[in-house]
């Protein structure tokens, strides 16, 4: 633990006071969190429409400008994955087990209980239903995710800076950054990234719980999910320590074939017509209301405000919360594309990817609901099993299914403990073993201790509400990445 910054000590002491007032007082922590995220959604929902439209549009110009041709290295630096490897860990890293987790529950809530613009169980909102999920899962989210990436890949592997939040500020504030003001940014972006992890493993377990407990009848509860996440921390310890190259590649490859396997298997035993015809629309209807939906603010009161909050802003700061941690992972597996490909590929082959899943999901989970069977009476971990029931294979469905959110959480688990080394070894790209076991211990600790309170949604709240101050640091990133970039020769 000697190549520990101080980034390391203060965000644990951060972490260790919030866990405790989380577990001591779950109920009220809950409460004043929610409130601080029902004041933040209310008055900066315009404030976030407007940053992720001009990280869209940046992103967008940056790729098909002449600046599009440089290279996230070296002149001569190869890509160090194969185009099959990144996206396979840059999509396992972005989404893990939410992908598994609201596949289906998502676009069958917007169908089935509030959607904002049709009636609730009309074709309008079936179709709906989906577009919306699109847009919150898709191009957006995405472009945040690939402008962060973007930044510390061009200062850690064309300018050589350390791969950490704040080297990316250098060209406004030079060698500032190596001092407080810099470890006040990469703490923020180490808090996030540690509890964001945490809530995820958390909300992991509870839907391997709820799987098991479908098939098996293992009772739900902290007992069971105890020895889900005691194991699973041994699993993915083990992949950490095996390093990027081996462990967190061959988990991600093995993720992308579990999920194609399942997605597949949906397409074939669904309404196989339907999902494509679902998808054709509804992404159409996504791409044609894109500009719409991105400055949408509900003004009025018979905009339903509150679905916008509860959804579009909450997305919006969810995003940009888990910015910090997916960006520095995506860099670090990014190293030898030019920008051009980098940012199109980012963008572009997870956002399909994710709307063809949610199509085939959510459209078979409508469909099932139309049938008469409410699918909807279910807690959002039992939607997804509860559907399966009604397909052929069910057991084996469910058994895959089961499989791909382990894979997943031993993936986002494993990605997070190598990130946040990196962060607490002043940007090391080989972070020591022993400090990607701390993290990883400390994350599973975090996860079993809120568990066990029920202090995940506050939890959840106070990453949320993370998502404010970054987003300023995300502004200058844009001024500082644009500054370097006039600077490179083309």
């Amino acid at each position: 633990m000697k190549k520990v910054s101080s980034v390391f000590y203060i965000t644990v002491s951060l972490v260790a006071v919030f866990v405790i007032i989380g577990a001591i007082l779950p109920n009220q922590f809950e409460q004043i969190t929610s409130l601080i995220n029902i004041f933040l959604s209310t008055n900066f929902g315009w404030y976030y429409m407007w940053l992720f439209s001009a990280i869209i549009l940046f992103s967008l110009i940056v790729a098909f400008s002449p600046y599009g041709k440089i290279k996230l290295g070296k002149k001569n630096d190869k890509p160090d994955f194969s185009t099959a490897s990144w996206i396979a860990m840059l999509f396992s890293a972005g989404l893990g087990i939410g992908l598994v987790f609201y596949g289906a529950a998502e676009p069958l809530y917007h169908f089935v209980t509030d959607t904002p613009a049709a009636a609730p169980g009309s074709d309008d909102a079936f179709k709906q239903s989906l577009s919306f999920t699109f847009f919150h899962w898709g191009i957006h989210g995405w472009s945040m995710y690939g402008f962060i990436a973007l930044a510390l890949a061009f200062f850690q592997f064309r300018k050589g800076e350390p791969g950490l939040i704040s080297a990316t500020l250098k060209p406004i504030f030079g060698e500032k950054m190596n001092g407080p003001f810099g470890t006040t940014i990469d703490v923020l972006a180490t808090f996030a990234t540690v509890f964001g992890v945490a809530t995820s493993l958390g909300f992991g377990a509870s839907q391997i719980n709820g799987g098991l407990n479908h098939l098996f009848g293992i009772d739900v509860g902290f007992t069971a999910q105890f020895f889900i996440i005691l194991i699973v921390t041994v699993l993915f310890l083990i992949s950490a320590w095996s390093g990027l190259s081996k462990g967190i590649k061959y988990l991600s490859n093995t993720n992308m074939v579990l999920a194609l396997l399942l997605l597949i298997t949906i397409i074939i035993m669904g309404p196989t017509l339907l999902i494509f015809n679902m998808f054709t629309e509804s992404f159409g209807l996504y791409l044609q209301n894109i500009v719409q939906l991105s400055f949408r603010t509900a003004p009025l009161e018979s905009d339903n405000r509150d679905w916008l909050d509860a959804w579009t802003i909450f997305y919006w700061a969810w995003w940009i919360s888990w910015g910090p941690f997916v960006g520095m992972f995506i860099a670090r597996v990014s190293r030898g594309r030019t920008i051009r490909q980098f940012i199109l590929g980012v963008i572009i082959a997870p956002t399909l990817i994710v709307c063809i899943w949610f199509a085939a999901f959510g459209t078979t989970a409508g469909n099932i609901q139309n049938s008469g069977v409410d699918l909807s009476q279910y807690v959002t971990e039992l939607v997804l099993f509860n559907m399966f029931d009604q397909l052929p294979l069910s057991f084996l469905l469910s058994a895959i299914a089961i499989l791909l959110i382990v894979s997943f959480f031993i993936t986002s688990a494993d990605s997070a403990t190598f990130v946040l080394g990196i962060q607490a070894t002043k940007g090391s790209l080989s972070p020591p073993n022993s400090v990607k076991v701390v993290w990883g211990i400390a994350q599973s600790s975090i996860a079993l201790i809120l568990l066990y309170v029920g202090g995940l949604t506050a939890l959840q709240n106070t990453i949320i509400a993370a998502a404010l101050p970054f987003s300023y640091i995300l502004i200058l990133m844009m001024i500082s990445l644009f500054k370097a970039l006039s600077k490179e020769k083309v």
